[in-house]
């Protein structure tokens, strides 16, 4: 079954989708006032696309909410058509996770531990935490995830990984707390995040704030 994981609380759900299924079965399974634009030209991307649609229905119809689509605003932020809700998407093939909240600006991020992310991890980490996560590649995965999260709730394009964005020094576990910082001139934003260490990808997403 393509939907590993649902998880429903009061107001809030996310889940993971692992992509198996064609082209057109994702197309039949989602019903959506949105084209995939022929600009997508890649069919990994098509599958994501759809895929990505689809887990927002299944999430939304978990929350007895109609799925009708997904629009984004200037900064490209997605909302769900019809609702006032924040709702972050991600994907790194065969994998896409999804956060939907009714309350507050959520951000998920996964991606696969590859060794790209120690090659450059000085240009877009702070020198404190690429001393933290040193030759550990999973624990550069977690912050790499931490930041996209933090991007995606900030909720526009024009902050800079390492200046503007904060992952505090943390013991990697399976999954655990850390604590990041969006920092923009004198405003200093401190999130809550939540991370897992899958066998395949890393997931990271903010948790509510108490």
């Amino acid at each position: 079954m393509p939907l590993e994981k649902l998880v429903v609380e009061l107001g809030r759900t996310w889940a993971l989708w692992r992509i198996e299924e064609e082209e057109e079965t994702l197309a039949e399974m989602v019903s959506s006032l949105e084209e995939l634009s022929d600009t997508v030209t890649s069919p990994q991307k098509r599958l994501e696309w759809l895929a990505g649609r689809v887990l927002v229905k299944e999430v939304m119809e978990a929350m007895d909410l109609n799925f009708q689509g997904i629009v984004k605003d200037d900064f490209g932020k997605p909302y769900p058509v019809g609702y006032d809700y924040q709702i972050s998407l991600s994907h790194s093939f065969p994998f896409v996770a999804v956060l939907l909240d009714k309350y507050e600006s959520v951000g998920i991020d996964l991606e696969q531990p590859k060794e790209k992310l120690l090659r450059i991890a000085s240009r877009i980490h702070h020198v404190d935490e690429v001393k933290d996560a040193g030759t550990d590649i999973i624990k550069h995965c977690i912050y790499w995830c931490a930041k996209e999260t933090l991007i995606k709730i900030y909720g526009k394009k024009d902050l800079i990984f390492s200046e503007n964005m904060r992952i505090l020094p943390f013991q990697r576990q399976m999954e655990g707390n850390i604590i990041g910082k969006i920092i923009v001139k004198d405003m200093e934003r401190v999130i809550p995040l939540y991370y897992k260490v899958y066998p395949e990808f890393v997931l990271v997403f903010n948790k509510r704030m108490e």
